[in-house]
């Protein structure tokens, strides 16, 4: 382990099976050692990460791109949560933040191991491989992600493993879930997306709220004010032992 600066936070920069991993510690640290861990693009649009990094959460990153939260990369995941909580003493249940394909991972995440979620932050989600990058059968995302679930193009129209199908057991596991997306993404369609996730959830839950940016394609994600998105994740974290 080794520790850099990250704009003035300490950065502890580590491995887990053999992937980059690391830690941004907050100043002034909240009981329990609350954490957020983004699944995917550290660092982009992190308007929330840092108003959470200074309220006194962790921010966390373990790197498993380019493998579209299929079931291998979530054992990755779990077992860098594993070395999160055990070595380096966090929380027990973080706010796992998906950010576009990085839904993936956080929802499929949230649903093999709902003891080991807090809260979901889903911010313009990929939550239908079909849409994305299905829809763009001819790309080299496709076909990657085709292979790391084992499918055909034939095989893929039958898949119940989205996050989409996920929805109604993170609604019954108690996983609180806000979400951010532009009514006009033309990359991931909020209406094949996150749409459709949100309307799942709500069927068993009504503990997830979403936030439509009219005119918004997927970028810019997340919002310029990051108050709302900080206010439904405080307002859930005693409840859900993300803050202990």
């Amino acid at each position: 382990m080794n520790k850099t600066d990250w704009f003035g936070y300490e950065q502890l920069n580590f491995e887990v099976g053999e992937r980059e991993s690391f830690i941004v510690c907050p100043k002034k640290p909240l009981n329990g050692n609350p954490w957020v861990w983004r699944t995917e693009f550290f660092g982009a649009f992190d308007t929330v990460d840092r108003a959470l990094l200074e309220k006194g959460y962790f921010l966390a990153y373990h790197k498993v791109s380019d493998m579209y939260g299929n079931p291998e990369s979530v054992e990755m995941l779990h077992e860098f949560y594993l070395t999160c909580i055990n070595e380096y003493k966090l929380s027990k249940k973080p706010v796992l933040f998906g950010f576009s394909r990085g839904g993936l991972y956080a929802v499929n995440f949230a649903a093999k191991y709902p003891d080991c979620t807090g809260e979901l932050y889903l911010d313009a989600p990929v939550t239908d491989i079909l849409s994305w990058p299905g829809r763009f059968s001819e790309s080299a995302e496709w076909k990657q992600c085709l292979e790391c679930y084992g499918l055909t193009n034939e095989t893929a129209e039958r898949f119940s493993q989205n996050p989409n199908d996920f929805a109604e057991k993170n609604a019954k596991d108690g996983i609180p879930v806000i979400i951010v997306a532009g009514d006009s993404d033309s990359v991931v369609p909020f209406s094949q997306n996150g749409a459709v996730y949100l309307e799942n959830y709500k069927k068993y839950s009504d503990t997830i709220e979403s936030i439509v940016k009219p005119g918004c394609d997927h970028h810019p994600h997340s919002l310029s004010d990051p108050s709302p998105v900080v206010d439904f994740i405080e307002k859930y974290a005693s409840v859900r032992g993300v803050r202990m």
